[in-house]
């Protein structure tokens, strides 16, 4: 990295950088550790040779604390409320997070909370452990709103009934029930968590690059209206069948057994063999 962090942490290993987050006692979002998650947010967005970037935190009890009160009671709110036309600067680290050209992963082995949520809920898929992993949005007991994105993700993630169960309740929501509602992409135990992330990020990232690119890109898409959305997918296909890594690898997968009976039983397997050099 370009530069230190005193809370962050970083880990290359090839493709794929692993950002462990340390802000004792309960890593809380305060304006420190917010300026270098914007940091090295740009950093990671930046990085060519990156496919892969995981989230988690040096202390398994806590992913990410939510946002500092304290830091919230001292804004001024002389006047009244307008609206304004600029994102907010941790809207703009969320979507970062959202669209870089990276697959972005959250493991979340305890609690997190408030804007630790809304940015685990802002990366691509996101890891919990059975039991020990809990959601929450503290809000609006507070007399406030999810104000980093929490009210707009959380509907189109798990639909509006839930949400706002989860947003005006600001009760915890446990791990097999966010599994089950589409919150975490799934569960594992405290032990197994770390080495399956490990997998799936190594995986992913011995893939060509330009097919991890585009395939994230053409998934956003799904956003449009869906003749437009199909329209953006066709036209990113037509980009990757002119790559390189494209055609080796359509020309390996025939070689090793794929459209035969035996390698189409296996097609996982098949599929891991493809990003082995």
């Amino acid at each position: 990295m370009a530069q230190t962090y005193e809370h962050l942490s970083v880990e290359r290993s090839g493709r794929v950088a692993t950002v462990t987050i340390s802000n004792p006692p309960i890593n809380l979002i305060t304006l420190a550790l917010m300026a270098e998650l914007d940091a090295l947010s740009k950093e990671l967005a930046a990085d060519p040779d990156l496919l892969v970037v995981v989230l988690r935190s040096a202390d398994p009890e806590f992913f990410l604390a939510h946002f500092d009160v304290a830091a919230i009671l001292e804004r001024p709110t002389a006047g009244p409320a307008r609206r304004v036309s600029q994102t907010k600067p941790f809207h703009v680290i969320c979507e970062r997070f959202r669209h870089m050209d990276k697959a972005t992963i959250a493991q979340i082995e305890g609690r997190v909370g408030g804007g630790g949520a809304e940015l685990a809920a802002a990366c691509d898929m996101r890891f919990g452990v059975r039991g020990r992993t809990k959601i929450n949005q503290m809000e609006v007991p507070l007399g406030i709103l999810p104000g980093g994105g929490g009210t707009q993700r959380l509907p189109r993630m798990i639909g509006r009934g839930r949400a706002l169960e989860l947003i005006l309740s600001g009760d915890d929501l446990d791990a097999a029930t966010a599994e089950r509602w589409g919150w975490l992409n799934r569960l594992y135990e405290a032990e197994e968590i770390g080495p399956a992330v490990d997998r799936l990020a190594a995986r992913i990232a011995s893939f060509p690059p330009d097919a991890v690119r585009l395939a994230k890109e053409s998934v956003d898409a799904a956003q449009m209206p869906l003749l437009e959305g199909l329209a953006e997918e066709a036209y990113l296909f037509e980009r990757l069948l002119r790559t390189e890594g494209a055609k080796t690898n359509m020309a390996k997968f025939l070689e090793i057994g794929g459209q035969t009976r035996e390698g189409e039983l296996r097609m996982g397997e098949l599929a891991a063999e493809l990003g082995q050099d």
